[in-house]
């Protein structure tokens, strides 16, 4: 259990499938946080020692962060800390930033071996660690085009909402987090985050239902702005981040920071509150 965790909070002592469930861990077969079975995604398996996870691709007037561990883009602590150092690259080059996942995947959420795991402090570092890497890309200075390459689960659902544009790509992908139906309370993080972004109706269908939306409906929902064909969102999404790139960037980072500054400031408090029960 994470420390000071309290019945009813992040995590429910109810079982599925013989195991706790944590809030953005993954569930077998879908790739994701705590996510219902869905036949036609990957298979969710953990994130294993190899090369980068994240990989930085500097051009003239974008940087690309693309996340690929070979497998369906788990938010490992490994791949936390690189998709920090590499926001850390791209806000030091001050181009606009591209977020993209493998093919197939923009990220499954969180590690589920970390998640299911015996060493609680570890758990709850890594829980922490995602919601402080989404808070920051929430707020970043340089526009932030996502590039939803395919399934965004629970965690993945929750940085999807946190890019200036977000393209998503047809076919039989799923976007969104059903922690309530298998018996999970939504963290705050969570709640705020898509508060923030979703229209009324949306948000409490995504959090209260547990709905997953093929992309045309994360469309209408508020998760993506966009959909095309799969083997168009890399460049699509280059071309709308070359196209911000001829803004004045220190007045869009301005702009942003009012625009966005109350709803980071909630889902910081948010976080803040939620620290409280992970210890």
């Amino acid at each position: 259990m994470l420390p000071g965790l309290r019945r009813g909070e992040l995590l429910h002592r109810g079982r599925v499938r013989g195991r706790r469930r944590l809030v953005g861990g993954r569930h077998q077969p879908v790739p994701a946080g705590s996510a219902a079975p869905v036949t036609d995604a990957p298979d969710p398996t953990s994130a294993t020692p190899g090369p980068d996870p994240v990989r930085v691709e500097e051009h003239a007037d974008r940087t690309e962060i693309v996340l690929d561990d070979g497998k369906v883009n788990v938010l490992s602590p490994r791949m936390l800390g690189a998709l920090d150092a590499a926001l850390d690259r791209a806000e030091g080059r001050g181009a606009p930033v591209v977020l993209a996942g493998r093919p197939g995947v923009l990220t499954a959420g969180f590690d589920l071996t970390v998640m299911t795991g015996s060493d609680p402090a570890a758990r709850a570092a890594m829980v922490r660690a995602g919601f402080e890497v989404t808070h920051r890309l929430l707020g970043f200075p340089l526009p932030v085009v996502v590039a939803c390459t395919g399934h965004a689960i629970a965690m993945g659902a929750f940085l999807l909402t946190t890019g200036d544009r977000r393209i998503g790509v047809a076919g039989g992908f799923r976007i969104g987090a059903n922690e309530t139906p298998l018996g999970i309370v939504m963290p705050r993080f969570a709640i705020a985050l898509t508060q923030g972004r979703l229209a009324p109706a949306a948000c409490d269908r995504a959090l209260l239902t547990g709905d997953f939306c093929a992309p045309p409906d994360a469309l209408a929902a508020g998760f993506l702005d966009e959909v095309v064909p799969p083997d168009e969102v890399r460049v699509h999404a280059a071309a709308v981040a070359d196209h911000f790139a001829t803004f004045d960037l220190a007045v869009y980072a301005e702009t942003k920071r009012r625009v966005r500054g109350p709803w980071c400031d909630r889902v910081r408090a948010a976080i803040d509150a939620d620290a409280a029960v992970l210890g």
